[in-house]
């Protein structure tokens, strides 16, 4: 493992990956200032341009894309009560509070604190559990593959956002779109509709381009250029240092959200946001004051960003050792290593052990990074939320257009984009969350070529499957996650948020 590290610093220490694993930090930041855009979309954006280097490189800028938006997303929590990510909506209830009380450089300093600490033990379980999760997966089988994938599936019930039902529609639209193409087992065309450029199936550059990158082109264009109120951040280093009693008070909660959050992150469908909510309601639970919690709570800062960002690297487990993505943003991902021709899971070690490690080793770089840039250059970020939409929507379009023409070098790629975009756009209008509808196009391949093999191999007997105590286990879960799903939706939701 030591030698695998070393290995993974010699990679990532050429001036390229140095390059893009800055890159990818200062970008994650900005998108997580920016509110509305998220990882997801930044992602989708450089998806074309990360084509163009080699695998190592583009997943370095991508990783760092995706840890950094959880450190950005504080900055106008904090100051602006406005969460330029999903997983600092809890941040903005008690470090909106702290600025407002005069303690806005505290609660960023603890937050930037207690988010590499977090990082850096997110980054030691990736690289404690994977290998021997990976050598367990070696065993896996047809059946096996299938039920994994039906419980990855099935945990889109779990952290849907619009409802079971909705998120259901998405899967199954994911799924049809995933198996346009030739069918993986007879070799013939289905679904093409008579188009010789949907042989090959659609690319997930113009669909996670259209769906995240031209939908929300047409929410900027259709937005005022309203500017909110941004609290004051403190100047100089010494602004951000919490106090005495301060730090004593979020030694715990940094400890607490480092753990729960890598925990919670390592479950398909858990992930950043998840990790956050539950780190939140634990220091609540726990807290000697819980009083100030909603006014100004130091713990409900210290904790809930912490757990973002261990559940971020924690995500990374179930992305590499079993090609499983926890959310959107690592289908994206996921979807970028098999464009690139690797295939992750439990071979990744053997095959690539380059780009593996070449990534964890990027990961202890890019959240030292995040520290030098989250403190003395706030003020400096704060100023992108000054850009007019108008420009940024210009921005987007043309990244759009040109990265989607790159990626085949054919017009019928940018078609398709702006159908998706078109249609996303429709979906988010309508309600609908995208992340079930990404996740099931990624799975959905996987699902059905091991599904086949599976059923072609014990002659059509679905009850073969018994015969398989991984696979029969992988199936309890995702019946008991959907369950649990549709249980939790059907009581009564009580919001609690301080006041706010």
């Amino acid at each position: 493992m030591i030698d695998g590290l070393m290995q993974g610093f010699a990679v990532l220490l050429t001036f390229q990956n140095l390059s893009l694993c800055l890159l990818g930090a200062v970008l994650g930041t900005l998108v997580g200032v920016l509110p509305g855009l998220g990882p997801a979309t930044t992602i989708a954006l450089l998806l074309p341009i990360s084509l163009k280097l080699d695998p190592t490189g583009a997943i370095i800028l991508l990783a760092g894309i995706y840890y950094g938006v959880a450190y950005g997303g504080t900055i106008t929590s904090v100051l602006m009560r406005i969460p330029g990510e999903a997983s600092s909506v809890v941040t903005c209830i008690d470090g909106y509070a702290m600025a407002k009380n005069g303690r806005a450089g505290a609660a960023l300093g603890i937050a930037a604190i207690g988010s590499f600490i977090a990082g850096t033990v997110g980054v030691l379980g990736v690289m404690l559990l994977s290998p021997p999760l990976a050598e367990i997966v070696i065993a896996f089988g047809p059946w096996e593959y299938a039920a994994l994938m039906l419980a990855g599936l099935s945990m889109i019930a779990f952290f849907a956002a619009s409802g079971v039902a909705r998120a259901a529609l998405m899967a199954l639209i994911g799924l049809f779109l995933g198996s346009v193409g030739l069918d993986p087992m007879a070799g013939t065309p289905r679904f093409t509709f008579g188009v010789p450029a949907l042989v090959d199936g659609i690319n997930i550059a113009p669909l996670a381009l259209g769906l995240f990158g031209l939908s929300e082109l047409l929410f900027l264009a259709l937005s005022g250029d309203g500017k909110p109120e941004i609290l004051r951040a403190p100047s100089g280093m010494l602004g951000f240092m919490p106090n005495r009693q301060e730090w004593k008070r979020s030694a715990g909660p940094i400890a607490r959200g480092s753990v729960l959050g890598f925990l919670v992150g390592l479950l398909p469908g858990g992930g950043a946001v998840l990790a956050s909510f539950l780190s939140y309601a634990v220091e609540k639970r726990l807290t000697k004051y819980p009083h100030e919690f909603g006014k100004g709570a130091i713990e409900g800062v210290a904790g809930p960003e912490s757990a973002n960002n261990s559940g971020t690297a924690g995500a990374f487990i179930p992305l590499l050792t079993l090609g499983i993505p926890s959310n959107a943003v690592t289908a994206l991902l996921l979807g970028a290593l098999l464009v690139h021709g690797v295939q992750p899971g439990p071979m990744i070690l053997e095959r690539q052990p380059e780009l593996y490690w070449g990534v964890i080793a990027s990961m202890y770089l890019g959240n030292f990074i995040l520290v030098v840039l989250n403190l003395p250059f706030v003020g400096l970020f704060v100023r992108a939320l000054e850009v007019p939409r108008r420009f940024m929507a210009t921005s987007i379009l043309l990244i759009c257009v040109i990265g989607t023409w790159s990626t085949g070098l054919n017009h019928f790629d940018v078609l398709l984009a702006a159908i998706f975009g078109i249609v996303g756009f429709l979906l988010r209008r309508a309600g609908f969350d995208l992340g079930p509808l990404i996740l099931a196009y990624v799975l959905g391949p996987t699902l059905e070529r091991s599904l086949r093999q599976a059923l072609l191999i014990s002659d059509g007997d679905l009850m073969d499957v018994v015969n398989h105590p991984i696979a029969l286990g992988f199936l309890i879960v995702a019946a008991l996650v959907l369950l649990s799903a549709v249980t939790m939706r059907k009581r009564p939701a009580v919001v609690q948020d301080g006041g706010s």
